[in-house]
């Protein structure tokens, strides 16, 4: 039996007919390697921002299933005109969108999470010679509903094929080189790494690196499956090769600086100071699908028995949250709320940080230096992020890049656009 190779490509590598005739080329590429090849791919180039553009001017608040039926539309026109343009080069292809796979997920529209994953029609035109091509970010449920899986989806679909099918590895292609230490748009001289660690880099995705999503991180976790993130347009070069921390040939201190635009810090003052009442706040949020990041509850004022929580959201989410704190205002009666919209979370992460003390020290001195105020701070074992004003952000991504080694003598080539996560 061939091993098999699942290959992603995003939006800017199928943008038009001629990087199609590329993706071909870079697909027959890996087959003639005498691998089987899936191939999962994104809508061509921004075509999900015109589809979303086209459902506003209908209506400002579209219904979740109507957005996914519409949304999952433009996979389907990638995944046919790889299969037609691999089929010209004399590879035999078959394109093959979420239902007909059989990729199903759970009953949540925008955000669905895969629940499994049927194979045999895969193996059947795998096993017939053919190169597959699968349509990305969409799914279905067991009654035959349209799902999307929100953002960076077609990276997750990649990997959990990959991990349903065994297959020896998954290749993300983009337009840039592999994972940097960080943005090459925000420092030139950003270093591209050979390998990082999925507990490196899931750390790194969920605070703010565009490589990859932080679902399909945990998703090669979880199958141990090997992950490169490579470029479509340099194919010898084989980028950045993510697999288990116990395969890294070494740990530095800190791998990589990220910084996070997307996201508004929510304060809610005069909480009263009372048992349960954060578990109502965040159980509220919750049950609408709103992720927190970041949580900060202040000393209590025991005079007034209350106290304030700040925590931070994506800024898509905003709408919602302040619907959940009205209905909670009641138990919560909170005084009011206080929305921050300018901040930035700026994360170092580094899988040898626990054996290296004073890293955190190091960090907020290089910030203090610069005079940019620490705004509410959070840290893993292998993680410390900071809330920042957003305007400082790049200054500290820039000084902290600096003083952690991680600046390259050479400046990283960065094609297009990085990629969406």
């Amino acid at each position: 039996m061939k091993d098999i190779v699942v290959q992603k490509f995003g939006g800017t590598s199928v943008a038009d007919t001629d990087k199609i005739k590329n993706v071909a080329r870079a697909v027959i590429r890996e087959k003639e390697l005498g691998n089987d090849v899936v191939v999962v791919v994104s809508a061509m180039g921004h075509t999900t921002d015109i589809l979303t553009k086209l459902a506003k001017e209908i209506s400002q608040n579209p219904s979740p299933r109507e957005m996914d039926m519409l949304l999952s539309t433009g996979e389907g026109v990638s995944i046919a005109l790889l299969a037609m343009a691999l089929q010209e080069q004399g590879c035999k292809a078959v394109s093959m969108n979420a239902m007909q796979v059989g990729i199903i997920t759970e009953k949540v529209h925008s955000k669905a999470r895969i629940l499994e994953i049927k194979t045999d029609r895969i193996r059947e035109h795998l096993d017939s010679g053919a190169v597959v091509v699968i349509a990305g970010f969409q799914g279905i449920t067991d009654d035959f509903e349209i799902t999307t899986l929100g953002r960076g989806g077609s990276d997750t679909s990649a990997v959990a094929l990959a991990g349903a099918l065994k297959a020896k590895r998954c290749d993300i292609y983009t337009d840039v080189e592999g994972v940097y230490t960080t943005d090459p748009r925000i420092v030139p001289c950003a270093t591209r790494l050979e390998q990082i660690s999925y507990e490196e880099m899931l750390e790194l995705a969920r605070v703010g690196a565009n490589v990859l999503h932080p679902r399909a991180v945990e998703a090669a976790t979880q199958y141990k499956l090997p992950v490169r993130v490579r470029s479509t347009f340099k194919l010898n070069n084989l980028g950045t090769l993510i697999l288990g921390v116990e395969e890294m040939e070494l740990h530095r201190p800190v791998t990589g600086v990220a910084s996070d635009l997307s996201q508004l810090r929510v304060v809610v003052c005069d909480v009263q100071d009372n048992p349960g009442v954060a578990a109502t706040l965040f159980d509220g949020l919750a049950k609408e699908n709103i992720s927190v990041d970041m949580i900060i509850q202040s000393y209590a004022r025991k005079a007034l028995n209350t106290n304030d929580i700040a925590f931070t959201i994506d800024k898509a989410d905003l709408d919602k949250t302040k619907e959940v704190l009205e209905k909670v205002r009641p138990e919560l009666n909170y005084s009011n709320i206080f929305i921050d919209d300018k901040i930035a979370k700026i994360s170092i992460v580094g899988a040898g940080m626990i054996d290296h003390p004073g890293i955190a020290a190091k960090m907020f001195k290089s910030l203090a230096k610069l005079g940019i105020n620490i705004k509410m701070i959070a840290t893993s074992e292998i993680k410390i992020s900071c809330i920042v004003e957003q305007s400082r952000a790049n200054d500290a991504v820039e000084a902290l890049h600096t003083v952690f080694g991680l600046d390259s003598n050479s400046v990283a080539e960065v094609k297009g656009d990085l990629p969406n996560i």
